[in-house]
């Protein structure tokens, strides 16, 4: 069994409300000084076999079709 890890998180440039939204909280807590808050999500998989690379190949394409809208997100995977 492979254990895989998908982070996702908007692009450079893209606007990010709900970062907005968590960096304004944070201060309206008590919290201040904190700034530039991006929010994104995880994933974490369990694929069954043995090859890393094939996995990291099918997680990459599960990636472009499903998981991570390219246009305005990035993703990085990792595979142990």
């Amino acid at each position: 069994m492979i254990k895989a890890r998908v982070t996702v998180t908007l692009k450079n440039g893209v606007l990010d409300p709900q970062g907005k939204a968590i960096e304004g909280a944070l201060d309206a807590l008590g919290f201040s000084g904190v700034g530039s808050v991006r929010q994104g999500k995880v994933f974490d998989l369990e694929i069954e076999g043995a090859d890393k690379a094939k996995a990291e190949s099918d997680l990459n394409a599960m990636c472009e079709k499903l998981l991570a809208n390219t246009v305005i997100e990035d993703y990085t995977v990792s595979v142990t």
